[in-house]
């Protein structure tokens, strides 16, 4: 199986790339257009704030390339959002790949901004690993996706949020598997073996 890791100006790329070493996985980190689309499956990582990386997605033609593909995607963490049709983090335009709008987290009580640390996941019709359900996954964002039609595993702080999406071959994941011990490898498993 040939796996690509979208290159691009957004961190968490070599954290992903231990865990896939981790799990015995080849893979190929580039901004290639050809390579990308000629991988058997895609990763669409990211850490970052939306407007300047979108940006830089335009610049390099990766968001044309993207919404095009037509093999397995998963975008992870500011991935996930950025195949959201908006976001309130600057009002970007994003990918729209899912038409959802990204909103920001209001703190509630001492319910701080960001969510960051673990949480449980809840699944729902998902196309995760049922081991998964109830396991601690690591989230770090300011930003979230309501729970919505491609919602396919739930996590609740100040209110539930979609932790994980399913739209035809767009897989996303708003918590961080690279860095969720067991839940995470449960799902990038559940990916990899689509």
């Amino acid at each position: 199986m040939k796996l690509a890791i979208i290159k691009y100006n957004a961190g968490n790329i070599q954290s992903v790339s231990f865990a896939l070493e981790r799990l015995g996985v080849d893979f190929t980190i580039t901004d290639n257009a050809e390579e990308i689309t000629k991988a058997d499956k895609v990763l669409f990582p990211g850490v970052g704030e939306a407007s300047t990386t979108m940006g830089y997605l335009h610049d390099k033609k990766l968001d044309q390339l993207i919404v095009n593909l037509k093999q397995p995607v998963l975008g992870i963490c500011l991935g996930m959002q950025l195949m959201c049709r908006h976001s309130e983090e600057n009002n970007t335009n994003c990918l729209g790949i899912f038409d959802e709008e990204v909103k920001q987290f209001i703190p509630l009580g001492d319910m701080k901004v960001p969510h960051m640390g673990w949480n449980t996941l809840t699944l729902s019709n998902s196309w995760i690993d049922k081991a998964a359900e109830n396991q601690y996954a690591y989230f770090v964002h300011s930003y979230y996706v309501p729970v919505n039609q491609y919602t396919s595993a739930i996590t609740d702080y100040i209110t539930p949020f979609s932790a994980a999406m399913h739209r035809d071959n767009f897989y996303a994941a708003q918590f961080h598997p690279e860095k969720s011990a067991r839940a995470g490898e449960l799902v990038l498993k559940s990916f990899l073996n689509l």
